[in-house]
């Protein structure tokens, strides 16, 4: 197949095949999710499986509100603890 033969003729052309390409993909994804689920949905530790997730969730939940729920120390207090523990290093 040559270049030419590859690209459509027209803009409008163009647009059908790139809105006819995604459409493959995304039914082709689709499928493949769906494929996914049944396979779950035949587990019978299903109920197990789902605990877990929770579990895993909740988990995630925790670390995120941990990493920006804390609020870091006031920066002068910081400084004031430097310097009150080089002067006592210093004997001062």
């Amino acid at each position: 197949m040559t270049r030419e033969a590859e690209r459509p003729g027209s803009p409008e052309q163009h647009v059908v095949l790139l809105v006819a390409g995604l459409a493959d993909l995304a039914m082709s994804t689709v499928r493949s999710a769906f494929a996914t689920m049944r396979g779950l949905l035949r587990r019978s530790d299903m109920a197990e499986l789902a605990a877990e997730a929770e579990q895993d969730v909740i988990a995630r939940g925790r670390l995120v509100l941990d990493q920006y729920a804390a609020a870091p120390p006031a920066h002068l207090e910081v400084l004031a603890r430097h310097a009150m523990a080089r002067q006592a290093d210093d004997g001062v």
